[in-house]
C-alpha cells in the first residue's frame, strides 16, 4: 500500500535497526481518515474469503478491526489481555509473550462470540515475531473455528513471524511488509506479490 509506506517514510519514528514506532498516527494518536483507508484496504481483499466475524487483540488492533469489520458489514471481538467482573466465565483463553515487554500474559475471548461456524478474519496492527497472531490462531482452534485470513497494517519480515503462519498455509496479507530497517536508507520495502511467491 504506497500509501502507508510514504506515511511510514514520513511519519515513522525509528529506533535502531529493529524499531519502527507509529504511535503518531497508528496506535496511540489514531487518523481517522488514514485507519479508513487501510481497513478498505482489508475489506477489499478479504470480502471474497467470506469471513463472519472479525478478531483482534486489545488495544492496538481495536481501531483498524472495528472500522474492518463495519466495511464488511460484520461483527468484531477482541480477545481481552485483562481480567474483568463483566467478562463470561467461560473463555477461550491463551496465552501470549510479548518481545518488547519481555513477559508472557493471558488473553481471553468469550465462548458466546466465537464458535465453530465461524470463519474468522483476525487483523492487527503490526506482525513481528508472530506471538499475538498464534495467540489468536490457538482461541480459533479452542472453538473450532476457521481461519479466512490474517491482515497486518505492517509487517516486520525480518522477524520472521510472517514465514511461520505462511508456511502453514494461512492467507497473509499485510499493507506494508518491511524487508528491513537500514540506517542510512531507512525502511527497505518488500511487496506481497515478491513475499507470495516465497512460498
Amino acid at each position: 500500500m504506497k500509501l502507508l509506506e510514504e506515511k511510514l517514510l514520513k511519519d515513522g519514528d525509528i529506533k535502531g535497526t529493529d524499531v519502527i514506532k507509529v504511535d503518531s498516527f497508528l496506535n496511540h494518536r489514531v487518523e481517522p481518515d488514514f485507519i479508513e483507508a487501510i481497513a478498505a484496504e482489508f475489506a477489499n481483499y478479504f470480502s471474497k474469503k467470506s469471513p463472519t466475524i472479525v478478531l483482534t487483540l486489545e488495544s492496538s488492533g481495536i481501531p483498524i478491526a472495528y472500522k474492518t469489520a463495519e466495511l464488511l458489514g460484520l461483527p468484531m471481538v477482541f480477545a481481552k489481555k485483562s481480567e474483568s467482573l463483566n467478562l463470561d466465565k467461560e473463555t477461550y483463553t491463551t496465552e501470549v509473550y510479548s518481545y518488547t515487554r519481555q513477559n508472557s500474559y493471558k488473553v481471553k475471548v468469550s465462548k458466546n462470540y466465537i464458535n465453530s461456524s465461524d470463519r474468522v478474519l483476525i487483523i492487527d496492527d503490526f506482525l513481528a515475531r508472530g506471538s499475538a497472531s498464534r495467540a489468536l490462531i490457538n482461541i480459533c482452534k479452542e472453538a473450532e473455528a476457521e481461519i479466512a485470513g490474517l491482515g497486518f497494517v505492517i509487517e516486520k519480515f525480518y522477524q520472521g513471524g510472517g514465514e511461520i503462519l505462511r508456511l502453514n498455509d494461512y492467507d497473509v496479507y499485510s499493507l506494508a511488509i518491511i524487508e528491513k530497517i537500514d540506517p542510512v536508507s531507512r525502511l527497505v520495502f518488500i511487496s506481497q506479490e515478491e513475499v507470495n511467491s516465497m512460498y
